[in-house]
Protein backbone atom coordinates (compact mmCIF):
# COMPACT_ATOMS: atom_id res chain seq x y z
CA UNK A 1 0.00 0.00 0.00
CA UNK A 2 2.56 2.19 0.92
CA UNK A 3 4.75 1.75 -2.39
CA UNK A 4 1.22 1.79 -4.27
CA UNK A 5 0.80 5.98 -2.82
CA UNK A 6 4.76 6.31 -3.22
CA UNK A 7 4.51 5.74 -7.19
CA UNK A 8 2.03 8.58 -7.40
CA UNK A 9 4.97 11.23 -5.99
CA UNK A 10 7.89 9.49 -8.23
CA UNK A 11 8.55 10.92 -11.65
CA UNK A 12 7.48 9.13 -14.64
CA UNK A 13 9.83 10.47 -17.72
CA UNK A 14 13.50 8.57 -18.20
CA UNK A 15 14.60 11.74 -17.66
CA UNK A 16 13.20 12.14 -14.45
CA UNK A 17 13.87 8.51 -12.82
CA UNK A 18 17.58 8.43 -14.24
CA UNK A 19 17.64 12.12 -12.42
CA UNK A 20 16.26 10.85 -9.47
CA UNK A 21 18.83 7.21 -9.27
CA UNK A 22 21.40 9.82 -9.73
CA UNK A 23 20.65 12.43 -6.90
CA UNK A 24 19.34 10.09 -4.14
CA UNK A 25 22.70 7.97 -3.58
CA UNK A 26 24.40 11.46 -3.55
CA UNK A 27 22.28 13.52 -1.28
CA UNK A 28 22.17 10.45 1.20
CA UNK A 29 25.82 10.33 1.26
CA UNK A 30 25.91 13.84 1.83
CA UNK A 31 23.86 13.47 4.72
CA UNK A 32 25.16 10.28 6.08
CA UNK A 33 28.44 11.92 6.11
CA UNK A 34 27.53 15.18 7.11
CA UNK A 35 25.71 14.10 10.55
CA UNK A 36 27.64 10.50 11.27
CA UNK A 37 31.22 12.02 10.59
CA UNK A 38 31.35 15.60 10.59
CA UNK A 39 29.48 16.85 13.24
CA UNK A 40 30.87 14.19 15.67
CA UNK A 41 33.92 15.24 14.60
CA UNK A 42 33.92 18.83 15.25
CA UNK A 43 31.85 17.95 18.15
CA UNK A 44 34.97 16.56 19.71
CA UNK A 45 37.22 19.26 18.30
CA UNK A 46 34.58 21.79 20.07
CA UNK A 47 34.71 20.04 23.64
CA UNK A 48 38.72 20.03 23.72
CA UNK A 49 38.60 23.68 22.87
CA UNK A 50 36.29 24.82 25.29
CA UNK A 51 37.75 22.05 27.68
CA UNK A 52 41.56 24.00 27.24
CA UNK A 53 39.78 27.81 27.88
CA UNK A 54 37.84 26.31 30.89
CA UNK A 55 41.31 25.46 32.19
CA UNK A 56 42.43 28.94 31.56
CA UNK A 57 39.58 30.24 33.80
CA UNK A 58 39.94 27.81 36.28
CA UNK A 59 43.34 29.14 36.92
CA UNK A 60 42.54 32.59 36.27
CA UNK A 61 39.58 32.10 38.95
CA UNK A 62 41.71 30.49 41.46
CA UNK A 63 44.77 32.94 41.07
CA UNK A 64 42.08 35.70 41.76
CA UNK A 65 40.91 33.83 44.87
CA UNK A 66 43.77 33.31 46.54
CA UNK A 67 44.65 37.25 46.20
CA UNK A 68 44.56 38.94 50.00
CA UNK A 69 42.12 42.02 48.57
CA UNK A 70 40.35 43.49 46.07
CA UNK A 71 42.98 45.65 45.01
CA UNK A 72 45.72 42.43 44.44
CA UNK A 73 43.23 40.35 43.06
CA UNK A 74 42.49 43.10 40.73
CA UNK A 75 46.55 44.22 39.82
CA UNK A 76 46.26 39.88 39.13
CA UNK A 77 43.24 39.94 36.91
CA UNK A 78 45.21 43.11 35.54
CA UNK A 79 48.02 40.67 34.89
CA UNK A 80 46.55 37.75 33.39
CA UNK A 81 43.68 38.98 31.30
CA UNK A 82 45.84 40.31 28.23
CA UNK A 83 47.73 37.01 28.07
CA UNK A 84 44.60 34.78 28.57
CA UNK A 85 43.13 37.21 25.57
CA UNK A 86 40.05 38.40 28.44
CA UNK A 87 38.58 40.97 28.88
CA UNK A 88 37.95 41.13 32.70
CA UNK A 89 35.48 43.10 34.48
CA UNK A 90 36.01 42.74 39.10
CA UNK A 91 34.09 43.81 40.85
CA UNK A 92 30.68 43.31 38.29
CA UNK A 93 27.54 44.98 39.42
CA UNK A 94 25.67 42.30 37.79
CA UNK A 95 25.27 38.65 36.52
CA UNK A 96 25.49 37.13 33.39
CA UNK A 97 22.06 36.41 31.96
CA UNK A 98 21.87 32.90 30.54
CA UNK A 99 21.49 32.75 26.36
CA UNK A 100 22.12 31.07 23.76
CA UNK A 101 20.76 31.32 19.82
CA UNK A 102 18.76 28.70 18.10
CA UNK A 103 21.14 28.25 15.35
CA UNK A 104 23.92 27.94 17.74
CA UNK A 105 24.54 23.75 16.81
CA UNK A 106 27.27 23.68 19.74
CA UNK A 107 26.02 26.37 22.36
CA UNK A 108 24.70 23.47 24.69
CA UNK A 109 27.82 21.57 24.16
CA UNK A 110 29.98 24.54 24.96
CA UNK A 111 28.09 25.33 28.10
CA UNK A 112 28.16 21.73 29.90
CA UNK A 113 31.99 21.63 29.38
CA UNK A 114 32.09 25.25 31.13
CA UNK A 115 30.07 24.56 34.19
CA UNK A 116 32.06 20.87 34.26
CA UNK A 117 35.30 22.67 34.05
CA UNK A 118 35.16 26.38 36.38
CA UNK A 119 33.94 26.18 39.88
CA UNK A 120 32.32 29.07 40.64
CA UNK A 121 30.50 30.00 36.78
CA UNK A 122 27.06 31.25 37.49
CA UNK A 123 26.25 32.62 33.98
CA UNK A 124 27.19 31.81 30.40
CA UNK A 125 26.04 34.43 27.29
CA UNK A 126 26.46 32.67 24.19
CA UNK A 127 23.89 35.12 22.21
CA UNK A 128 24.19 39.03 23.44
CA UNK A 129 27.20 39.93 21.72
CA UNK A 130 28.28 38.06 18.42
CA UNK A 131 31.39 36.34 17.92
CA UNK A 132 31.78 36.35 21.47
CA UNK A 133 31.44 34.65 24.71
CA UNK A 134 30.14 36.52 28.29
CA UNK A 135 30.59 34.67 31.30
CA UNK A 136 30.44 35.44 35.06
CA UNK A 137 32.03 33.63 37.93
CA UNK A 138 31.71 34.13 41.86
CA UNK A 139 34.81 34.94 43.75
CA UNK A 140 35.83 35.88 46.43
CA UNK A 141 36.08 39.67 46.31
CA UNK A 142 32.22 39.17 44.12
CA UNK A 143 31.06 38.59 40.42
CA UNK A 144 34.16 38.27 38.40
CA UNK A 145 32.45 39.15 34.39
CA UNK A 146 35.01 37.98 31.32
CA UNK A 147 34.43 38.55 27.94
CA UNK A 148 36.58 36.46 25.25
CA UNK A 149 36.00 34.84 21.70
CA UNK A 150 33.90 32.42 20.62
CA UNK A 151 36.22 31.59 17.83
CA UNK A 152 38.43 29.99 20.87
CA UNK A 153 36.16 27.18 21.60
CA UNK A 154 34.50 26.44 18.34
CA UNK A 155 35.63 25.25 15.22
CA UNK A 156 34.46 27.56 12.13
CA UNK A 157 35.85 25.24 9.54
CA UNK A 158 32.63 22.84 9.59
CA UNK A 159 30.47 25.29 8.09
CA UNK A 160 33.45 26.05 4.97
CA UNK A 161 33.38 22.41 4.58
CA UNK A 162 30.06 21.89 4.36
CA UNK A 163 29.74 24.62 1.75
CA UNK A 164 32.53 23.08 -0.32
CA UNK A 165 30.50 19.60 -0.32
CA UNK A 166 27.66 21.03 -1.49
CA UNK A 167 29.01 22.87 -4.20
CA UNK A 168 31.04 20.44 -5.94
CA UNK A 169 28.01 17.37 -5.13
CA UNK A 170 26.02 20.41 -7.43
CA UNK A 171 28.68 20.92 -10.30
CA UNK A 172 29.12 17.06 -10.31
CA UNK A 173 25.70 16.38 -10.72
CA UNK A 174 25.32 18.87 -13.55
CA UNK A 175 28.15 17.50 -15.06
CA UNK A 176 26.73 13.71 -14.59
CA UNK A 177 23.08 14.89 -16.01
CA UNK A 178 25.02 16.29 -19.18
CA UNK A 179 26.45 13.15 -19.68
CA UNK A 180 23.27 11.23 -18.89
CA UNK A 181 21.53 13.06 -21.46
CA UNK A 182 23.54 12.40 -24.20
CA UNK A 183 22.71 8.92 -22.99
CA UNK A 184 19.47 9.04 -23.25
CA UNK A 185 19.08 11.06 -26.50
CA UNK A 186 19.16 7.87 -28.66
CA UNK A 187 16.56 6.20 -26.60
CA UNK A 188 13.78 9.46 -27.17
CA UNK A 189 14.60 9.42 -30.99
CA UNK A 190 14.11 5.55 -30.94
CA UNK A 191 11.00 6.59 -29.05
CA UNK A 192 10.08 9.18 -31.66
CA UNK A 193 10.82 7.20 -35.17
CA UNK A 194 8.73 4.24 -33.36
CA UNK A 195 5.64 6.75 -32.33
CA UNK A 196 5.82 8.28 -36.05
CA UNK A 197 6.46 5.07 -37.63
CA UNK A 198 3.02 4.24 -36.04
CA UNK A 199 1.40 7.13 -37.78
CA UNK A 200 2.77 6.14 -41.31
CA UNK A 201 5.97 8.85 -41.32
CA UNK A 202 9.21 7.33 -41.66
CA UNK A 203 12.07 9.29 -40.13
CA UNK A 204 15.46 8.96 -40.12
CA UNK A 205 17.36 7.21 -37.51
CA UNK A 206 20.90 6.42 -36.85
CA UNK A 207 22.24 4.32 -34.63
CA UNK A 208 24.03 6.27 -31.72
CA UNK A 209 24.51 5.14 -27.49
CA UNK A 210 25.44 2.47 -25.70
CA UNK A 211 25.00 -1.11 -26.86
CA UNK A 212 22.17 -2.10 -25.66
CA UNK A 213 20.35 0.73 -26.83
CA UNK A 214 22.08 0.15 -30.36
CA UNK A 215 20.82 -3.33 -30.75
CA UNK A 216 17.15 -2.56 -30.01
CA UNK A 217 17.42 0.42 -32.54
CA UNK A 218 18.55 -2.18 -34.90
CA UNK A 219 16.24 -4.07 -34.56
CA UNK A 220 13.42 -1.49 -35.10
CA UNK A 221 15.21 -0.72 -38.23
CA UNK A 222 14.82 -3.69 -39.44
CA UNK A 223 11.28 -4.54 -38.43
CA UNK A 224 10.75 -1.05 -39.65
CA UNK A 225 12.35 -2.34 -43.60
CA UNK A 226 10.44 -6.26 -42.97
CA UNK A 227 6.89 -4.11 -43.00
CA UNK A 228 7.60 -1.91 -45.23
CA UNK A 229 8.45 -4.90 -47.62
CA UNK A 230 5.19 -6.51 -46.80
CA UNK A 231 3.19 -3.33 -47.84
CA UNK A 232 5.03 -2.84 -50.89
CA UNK A 233 4.75 -6.75 -51.84
CA UNK A 234 0.82 -6.59 -50.82
CA UNK A 235 0.53 -3.41 -52.98
CA UNK A 236 2.25 -4.76 -56.04
CA UNK A 237 0.49 -8.24 -55.72
CA UNK A 238 -2.83 -6.88 -55.57
CA UNK A 239 -1.89 -4.08 -58.23
CA UNK A 240 -1.03 -6.85 -60.49
CA UNK A 241 -4.20 -9.09 -60.29
CA UNK A 242 -6.27 -5.48 -60.37
CA UNK A 243 -4.07 -4.64 -63.47
CA UNK A 244 -4.25 -8.06 -65.07
CA UNK A 245 -8.22 -8.52 -64.61
CA UNK A 246 -8.78 -4.64 -66.35
CA UNK A 247 -8.31 -6.46 -70.13
CA UNK A 248 -10.54 -9.15 -70.14
CA UNK A 249 -13.09 -7.46 -68.56
CA UNK A 250 -12.48 -4.30 -71.18
CA UNK A 251 -13.30 -7.01 -74.13
CA UNK A 252 -15.79 -8.93 -72.23
CA UNK A 253 -17.85 -5.48 -72.08
CA UNK A 254 -17.02 -4.15 -75.67
CA UNK A 255 -18.30 -7.79 -76.80
CA UNK A 256 -21.08 -7.26 -74.67
CA UNK A 257 -22.01 -3.86 -75.91
CA UNK A 258 -21.74 -4.92 -79.77
CA UNK A 259 -24.50 -7.35 -78.74
CA UNK A 260 -28.24 -6.50 -79.48
CA UNK A 261 -29.90 -4.76 -76.79
CA UNK A 262 -31.38 -7.44 -74.59
CA UNK A 263 -32.36 -7.88 -70.85
CA UNK A 264 -29.76 -10.36 -70.53
CA UNK A 265 -27.48 -8.26 -72.24
CA UNK A 266 -27.75 -5.50 -69.66
CA UNK A 267 -27.91 -7.26 -66.89
CA UNK A 268 -24.42 -8.31 -68.30
CA UNK A 269 -23.41 -5.06 -68.67
CA UNK A 270 -24.36 -3.74 -65.41
CA UNK A 271 -22.05 -7.28 -63.82
CA UNK A 272 -19.59 -5.97 -65.54
CA UNK A 273 -19.69 -2.35 -64.37
CA UNK A 274 -19.95 -3.95 -60.55
CA UNK A 275 -16.83 -6.47 -61.56
CA UNK A 276 -14.64 -3.25 -62.51
CA UNK A 277 -15.88 -1.51 -59.82
CA UNK A 278 -15.02 -3.68 -57.28
CA UNK A 279 -11.49 -4.00 -59.53
CA UNK A 280 -11.26 -0.12 -58.51
CA UNK A 281 -11.82 -1.03 -54.85
CA UNK A 282 -9.28 -3.59 -54.44
CA UNK A 283 -6.46 -1.11 -56.32
CA UNK A 284 -7.24 1.79 -53.80
CA UNK A 285 -6.74 -0.87 -50.86
CA UNK A 286 -3.92 -2.12 -52.44
CA UNK A 287 -2.34 1.39 -53.15
CA UNK A 288 -2.90 1.59 -49.11
CA UNK A 289 -4.14 5.91 -49.87
CA UNK A 290 -3.84 6.18 -45.87
CA UNK A 291 0.01 7.39 -46.38
CA UNK A 292 -0.61 9.73 -49.78
CA UNK A 293 0.65 13.55 -48.76
CA UNK A 294 2.15 14.86 -46.21
CA UNK A 295 0.41 16.58 -42.83
CA UNK A 296 -0.78 20.01 -43.78
CA UNK A 297 -2.69 22.34 -41.67
CA UNK A 298 -6.93 22.04 -42.10
CA UNK A 299 -9.32 23.57 -40.80
CA UNK A 300 -12.07 20.34 -39.82
CA UNK A 301 -15.11 22.63 -40.03
CA UNK A 302 -14.36 23.80 -43.89
CA UNK A 303 -13.42 20.19 -44.57
CA UNK A 304 -16.77 18.80 -43.72
CA UNK A 305 -18.26 21.78 -45.26
CA UNK A 306 -17.16 20.57 -48.50
CA UNK A 307 -17.39 16.80 -47.69
CA UNK A 308 -21.28 18.16 -47.23
CA UNK A 309 -21.82 19.91 -50.35
CA UNK A 310 -20.53 16.78 -52.44
CA UNK A 311 -22.57 14.16 -50.65
CA UNK A 312 -25.59 15.91 -51.23
CA UNK A 313 -24.57 16.79 -55.17
CA UNK A 314 -24.09 12.74 -55.06
CA UNK A 315 -28.13 12.37 -53.64
CA UNK A 316 -27.29 11.15 -50.01
CA UNK A 317 -29.28 12.75 -47.61
CA UNK A 318 -26.92 13.97 -45.36
CA UNK A 319 -27.11 16.77 -42.55
CA UNK A 320 -23.85 18.69 -40.64
CA UNK A 321 -24.20 18.20 -36.77
CA UNK A 322 -22.33 20.50 -33.91
CA UNK A 323 -19.41 21.57 -34.61
CA UNK A 324 -16.72 22.10 -31.95
CA UNK A 325 -14.26 25.23 -32.22
CA UNK A 326 -11.10 23.05 -32.93
CA UNK A 327 -8.51 25.63 -35.14
CA UNK A 328 -6.30 24.20 -37.64
CA UNK A 329 -5.57 20.89 -37.00
CA UNK A 330 -2.36 18.75 -38.39
CA UNK A 331 -3.79 15.54 -41.03
CA UNK A 332 -3.85 14.49 -44.10
CA UNK A 333 -6.64 15.64 -46.19
CA UNK A 334 -7.30 13.28 -48.91
CA UNK A 335 -7.15 10.29 -46.71
CA UNK A 336 -9.32 11.41 -44.57
CA UNK A 337 -11.90 13.15 -46.81
CA UNK A 338 -11.88 9.55 -48.15
CA UNK A 339 -12.37 7.83 -45.00
CA UNK A 340 -15.04 10.12 -44.15
CA UNK A 341 -17.00 9.35 -47.84
CA UNK A 342 -16.31 5.98 -46.88
CA UNK A 343 -18.59 6.32 -43.60
CA UNK A 344 -20.74 8.62 -45.26
CA UNK A 345 -20.96 5.95 -48.00
CA UNK A 346 -21.62 3.11 -46.02
CA UNK A 347 -24.38 4.69 -44.28
CA UNK A 348 -26.37 5.88 -47.61
CA UNK A 349 -26.06 2.29 -48.91
CA UNK A 350 -27.65 0.72 -45.49
CA UNK A 351 -29.70 3.59 -44.05
CA UNK A 352 -32.06 6.94 -45.55
CA UNK A 353 -30.55 9.64 -43.31
CA UNK A 354 -27.18 10.20 -42.13
CA UNK A 355 -25.66 13.23 -40.15
CA UNK A 356 -21.87 14.20 -39.70
CA UNK A 357 -20.43 16.26 -36.58
CA UNK A 358 -17.32 17.29 -34.94
CA UNK A 359 -16.42 16.71 -31.78
CA UNK A 360 -12.88 17.68 -29.16
CA UNK A 361 -11.78 15.77 -26.39
CA UNK A 362 -8.33 16.10 -24.28
CA UNK A 363 -5.83 15.55 -27.47
CA UNK A 364 -8.37 13.94 -29.94
CA UNK A 365 -10.87 15.30 -32.58
CA UNK A 366 -13.61 12.96 -33.74
CA UNK A 367 -15.94 12.97 -36.66
CA UNK A 368 -18.96 11.41 -35.76
CA UNK A 369 -20.84 10.06 -38.60
CA UNK A 370 -24.42 8.83 -37.23
CA UNK A 371 -27.12 7.04 -39.37
CA UNK A 372 -31.05 5.65 -38.90
CA UNK A 373 -30.27 2.49 -40.19
CA UNK A 374 -30.46 -1.04 -38.32
CA UNK A 375 -26.58 -0.67 -37.09
CA UNK A 376 -24.19 -3.75 -36.23
CA UNK A 377 -24.05 -5.78 -33.06
CA UNK A 378 -21.57 -5.21 -30.89
CA UNK A 379 -20.22 -9.06 -30.93
CA UNK A 380 -20.09 -8.07 -34.83
CA UNK A 381 -17.98 -4.52 -34.79
CA UNK A 382 -14.31 -5.73 -34.90
CA UNK A 383 -15.25 -8.10 -37.57
CA UNK A 384 -16.43 -5.52 -39.93
CA UNK A 385 -13.69 -3.41 -39.37
CA UNK A 386 -11.86 -6.30 -41.21
CA UNK A 387 -10.97 -6.35 -45.27
CA UNK A 388 -13.25 -8.04 -47.31
CA UNK A 389 -16.29 -8.56 -44.68
CA UNK A 390 -19.52 -8.22 -45.00
CA UNK A 391 -22.14 -8.73 -42.49
CA UNK A 392 -25.25 -11.15 -43.52
CA UNK A 393 -27.67 -10.24 -40.29
CA UNK A 394 -26.77 -6.35 -39.66
CA UNK A 395 -26.50 -4.81 -42.39
CA UNK A 396 -29.05 -5.86 -45.29
CA UNK A 397 -26.88 -6.18 -48.85
CA UNK A 398 -29.49 -6.36 -51.40
CA UNK A 399 -29.35 -2.28 -50.83
CA UNK A 400 -25.69 -2.08 -52.29
CA UNK A 401 -23.10 -4.12 -53.64
CA UNK A 402 -20.30 -3.84 -51.49
CA UNK A 403 -16.90 -5.82 -51.27
CA UNK A 404 -16.68 -5.15 -47.72
CA UNK A 405 -13.74 -2.46 -47.54
CA UNK A 406 -15.07 0.72 -46.68
CA UNK A 407 -14.51 0.25 -43.01
CA UNK A 408 -11.46 -1.40 -43.35
CA UNK A 409 -10.11 1.30 -45.04
CA UNK A 410 -11.23 4.28 -42.97
CA UNK A 411 -10.11 2.18 -39.85
CA UNK A 412 -6.78 2.27 -41.86
CA UNK A 413 -6.67 5.88 -42.22
CA UNK A 414 -7.39 6.55 -38.81
CA UNK A 415 -4.70 4.06 -37.60
CA UNK A 416 -1.93 5.76 -40.03
CA UNK A 417 -3.02 9.14 -38.38
CA UNK A 418 -2.48 7.42 -34.87
CA UNK A 419 -5.65 7.60 -34.23
CA UNK A 420 -8.78 4.86 -34.63
CA UNK A 421 -12.51 4.07 -35.70
CA UNK A 422 -15.03 3.26 -32.70
CA UNK A 423 -18.01 1.44 -33.70
CA UNK A 424 -21.30 2.14 -31.78
CA UNK A 425 -24.98 2.58 -31.18
CA UNK A 426 -26.17 6.03 -32.39
CA UNK A 427 -28.14 7.74 -29.51
CA UNK A 428 -29.75 10.48 -31.90
CA UNK A 429 -30.69 8.00 -34.87
CA UNK A 430 -30.68 4.76 -33.17
CA UNK A 431 -28.67 3.16 -36.17
CA UNK A 432 -24.47 3.05 -36.42
CA UNK A 433 -22.56 5.20 -34.73
CA UNK A 434 -18.79 5.25 -36.32
CA UNK A 435 -16.22 7.74 -34.69
CA UNK A 436 -12.92 8.56 -36.78
CA UNK A 437 -10.61 10.15 -33.87
CA UNK A 438 -7.65 11.43 -34.88
CA UNK A 439 -4.87 12.98 -32.28
CA UNK A 440 -4.46 16.91 -32.11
Amino acid sequence: MFFQWLKNFLPRSLYGRAALILLVPVVSIQLLVSVVFIQRHFNSITEQMTGAVASELAYLSTRVGQAGDLAAATDILADLAPALALVAELPSETAVVEAKRFDDLTGARVTRVLYQGVPGLVGVDLASSRGRVLLTIETVHGLMSLSFSRGRMSATNPHQLLVLMVFFSILMTIIAYFFLRNQLRPIKRLSHAAEAFGKGQVLPYHLAGSNEVRAAGQAFLDMRARIERQIEQRTLMLSGVSHDLRTPLTRLKLGLSMLETSDDGEALLRDVADMERLVDEFLSFARSDAHDGEPVAVDPARLLGKLIKNAKRAGQDVTLGDLAQTGDVWMRPVPVTRALENLLANAARYAKRATISLELHSGNISFVVEDDGPGIAPGDRDEALKPFTRLDDARNQDSGSGVGLGLAIAADIARAHGGQLLLGDSQKMGGLQATLSLPV
